[in-house]
């Protein structure tokens, strides 16, 4: 492997780490909707709008992380069995990704010869591979192979993008729907336990929002704890 095509295909994927990756900052789209009155104490349970989650672990542990950042906005979580003043409904999901493909023109060798200082016709006499014209009989020259000619070979580099989205609703106990919220991230991994996190922080960011309006969020990543 030639050292331009090693650096591209290491460049490509930690470039797109900044789509939603662990190394820089988290993107997302969050749109809400809303009319939630000011906090005074009002109580809340949270439920998972998938009835198959309900009373899951994985959920309980989404569910933290809201109820923290509801109770840092000034509501209160009822008590387990008790009444609430408003149902929290969340919910999250990854799909299964699509196949990117990334072009870099002018590669290196396409297999008709060595790239870069090649042969040509030149005063040192000669005659080169494919050759231009250059100095000496290794005189610099397009040809095949060269790696600022107009035939090189593209760099081609395959990924996966993955769509994620985080829901949330709001209703009030008579019925009322208070808040209508979602956020969405492109990524190069599926993993919900990075992915639900930092959608959670984005969906907080500036909480509860402006009503009707759909904005690009950006906050520094979550890492995910190391292993004991």
């Amino acid at each position: 492997m030639t050292i331009k095509r090693l650096l591209l295909s290491v460049a490509a994927p930690i470039a797109l780490l900044g789509v939603s990756g662990c190394a820089t900052n988290f993107q997302a789209n969050v749109s809400r909707f809303q009319r939630l009155p000011a906090p005074q104490g009002q109580t809340y349970r949270i439920e998972a709008s998938n009835p198959q989650e309900r009373g899951g672990l994985e959920f309980a542990t989404y569910a933290q992380e809201v109820s923290a950042h509801l109770t840092q906005v000034g509501y209160h979580e009822a008590a387990p069995g008790g009444p609430a003043d408003m149902i929290v409904q969340v919910g999250y999901g990854v799909d299964h990704g699509q196949q990117k493909v990334t072009t870099t023109p002018g590669g290196f060798d396409c297999g008709f010869g060595g790239p870069g200082w090649g042969g040509g016709w030149g005063w040192g006499g000669g005659f080169g591979r494919w050759g231009g014209y250059g100095w000496g009989g290794r005189g610099w020259g397009f040809g095949w192979g060269d790696p600022y000619g107009p035939w090189g070979c593209p760099d081609v580099e395959s990924y996966t993008v993955y769509s994620s989205y985080l829901g949330m609703t709001i209703t009030r106990s008579d019925g009322a729907r208070l808040f209508e919220g979602r956020a969405r991230a492109h990524s190069t991994t599926d993993d919900l336990t990075q992915l639900v996190p930092n959608l959670i922080d984005a969906m907080f960011t500036g909480f509860p929002g402006n009503s009707g309006q759909d904005i690009k969020i950006t906050i520094p990543p979550r890492q995910k704890p190391k292993a004991s």
